[in-house]
C-alpha cells in the first residue's frame, strides 16, 4: 500500500515552517521585512528546496527582489538552523524565489471588489429610478 504522502512533500512542509521561524528570529538584515513563506518544493533526492516567498508591505517588485537576494546569500546560515531543527542527515541547498502569484490574486481581487460594487451602485440608481415613475 503506497503511502498518502512522499517522504519529499513532508520534509518540505517542516522546512516551511522552521524557515519560517528562523527567518523571523534570526535574520536581521533590515532588507528583508515581513516575509511569508507561500510554498516549498523538495526534490526527490532531498538535496535542494525551492522556497517561494512573497515580502508583507513591499511597495514593488523590486523591494521584494532585495529582500530575495539577501535571503538567497543567507541560504547556508539557514540551512544550518533547519538541519539542526528538523535532525536531518544532510538539508536541502535552499534556493529563495519570489512569488508574483499572491500580489497578482491580490490585484485580481480588488478588480473584481470594485466591479461588484459599481454593478451594485447601477442597480440601486435604476431601482431608484423605477420606483420614482
Amino acid at each position: 500500500m503506497p503511502r498518502e504522502f512522499k517522504r519529499s512533500d513532508r520534509v518540505a512542509d517542516a522546512l516551511q515552517r522552521s524557515l519560517a521561524q528562523h527567518i523571523r528570529a534570526e535574520v536581521r538584515d533590515p532588507r528583508v521585512g515581513m516575509v511569508n513563506i507561500n510554498a516549498v518544493t523538495v526534490t526527490r533526492d532531498l538535496a535542494n528546496a525551492k522556497v517561494y516567498i512573497t515580502v508583507v508591505g513591499a511597495e514593488g517588485d523590486t523591494e521584494a527582489e532585495v529582500s530575495v537576494s539577501v535571503l538567497n546569500k543567507a541560504a547556508n546560515f539557514l540551512r544550518l538552523h533547519v538541519a539542526r531543527d528538523l535532525n536531518l542527515r544532510i538539508a536541502p541547498r535552499l534556493q529563495f524565489f519570489y512569488d508574483k502569484s499572491a500580489v497578482h490574486g491580490q490585484v485580481l481581487s480588488s478588480l473584481i471588489d470594485r466591479a461588484v460594487a459599481q454593478d451594485q451602485s447601477h442597480h440601486s440608481d435604476g431601482d431608484d429610478d423605477e420606483q420614482g415613475s
